[in-house]
């Protein structure tokens, strides 16, 4: 026990020491967020905070140092959590490299992969993203129909991903491909490792409601793939996508919610509702906020339980799509809610006569309608809680 209160003691000096001042604040736009990668020019004070923590270990402090992490134990990574949040500190990198791919190579990956690919992921130089989804395969994941087929030491890839986040800035893919055509359809399914660089391989991203583009489509024609990229057993890839699943769904619940959404709620709704002595003046908008903030704080506490046991080892189970669901439908909640708080100032898409974050607060709402959807609807959720949480029958 003293010899962690002296590791909090020595890692609270540190980060105070290291910590760019502008690192204390939330974010101001998407660029002030690291993910990482080669594609992208991020900000000088967020690029000098992801490279110290990454000189120690610390954007992935529980993993091997052998593989550039920080080699802390359980409690120590949660010391270090815990030290960071009350300074309010922003966490370094974020990404699927950490939270997805790397965990699962840790777990699953061969030794020269894991020796590649997670000093790269712990120092912020490469950017991950999925390729699971396709045209015809999206809810039905099992039924995709990208093709490798095997020549010599390389898959050659043919096919199409869809709804890829962030697949125009990464570097590199894990994906879903077809290696066995007449193996049931679970079953002929192999997970691999592709350089989104590799010719042959085309992306076009997807213009959504809100104006943004976060999701691509990702085009396989002829792309060679060296064999030694596959990760697990050939035709085994569809329990390590399971697994993974299990990761995305419970990082898409505790995605959605930006730091100060509380009180950024609260304040629109004094300024555009008004106050009765020091409240919001309308007493239902000031019990729906309640009501959110009630349920997002049962959220962060699940989400923190599933936190500690993925840390001692415990896989993510079913259990992760209520933290799907629940997470998703949450924030729709409180953007549309935002969206009522404003009135006729949330009808704006540009121009004058809207302040920025009333647009800002509009274009979210729009945003919000595709959490239900992406990383499995919440239909699917809801079959899946049925019948692999409660047990209930088909």
């Amino acid at each position: 026990m003293a010899d962690l209160e002296s590791f909090r003691e020595e890692t609270r000096r540190w980060l105070a020491a290291n910590a760019p001042a502008s690192m204390y604040t939330p974010p101001q736009n998407p660029d002030d967020i690291c993910w990482g990668g080669r594609k992208m020019r991020y900000p000088d004070d967020v690029k000098r905070w992801l490279d110290v923590m990454a000189e120690r270990g610390w954007t992935a402090p529980t993993w091997p140092r052998e593989y550039g992490g920080g080699g802390l134990s359980k409690a120590e990574a949660k010391a270090l959590a815990e030290e960071m949040a009350k300074l309010r500190l922003r966490p370094p990198l974020v990404g699927f490299g950490l939270s997805m791919i790397g965990p699962l190579l840790l777990q699953e990956g061969s030794e020269e992969l894991k020796r590649e690919h997670l000093p790269p992921i712990v120092r912020g130089e490469i950017r991950w993203c999925q390729g699971y989804s396709e045209p015809g395969a999206g809810s039905d994941l099992a039924g995709l129909q990208t093709r490798a087929v095997r020549d010599g030491d390389v898959f050659v890839l043919n096919g199409q991903k869809v709804w890829t986040s962030f697949a125009d800035k990464a570097d590199w893919m894990f994906i879903l491909v077809r290696t066995d055509f007449e193996a049931p359809k679970h079953s002929g399914i192999t997970f691999l490792l592709m350089d989104m660089e590799t010719p042959g391989v085309t992306v076009r991203p997807i213009k959504l409601i809100s104006g943004s583009s976060p999701f691509c489509e990702t085009f396989l024609a002829d792309v060679r793939v060296p064999v030694r990229n596959v990760v697990g057993r050939m035709n085994g890839g569809w329990l390590l996508a399971k697994a993974l699943l299990g990761h995305e769904r419970t990082m898409i619940a505790d995605a959605f919610k930006e730091r100060d959404d509380a009180k950024r709620l609260v304040a629109l709704a004094r300024r555009y509702l008004g106050e009765d002595s020091g409240r919001v003046a309308d007493a239902r908008v000031r019990d729906r906020i309640a009501q959110i903030e009630m349920d997002q704080a049962c959220l962060d506490l699940t989400l923190a339980r599933a936190r500690d046991g993925a840390k001692a080892g415990h896989k993510p189970g079913p259990e992760s799509s209520i933290f799907k669901l629940y997470g998703t439908e949450l924030n729709q909640r409180r953007r549309e809610l935002m969206v009522e708080t404003l009135g006729p100032q949330a009808l704006g898409w540009e121009g004058p006569g809207f302040a920025d974050e009333e647009l800002k607060v509009t274009r979210d709402w729009l945003r919000s309608r595709g959490n239900s959807i992406e990383g499995g609807t919440s239909e699917v959720q809801l079959n899946i809680i049925a019948k692999r949480v409660l047990g209930l029958p088909d």
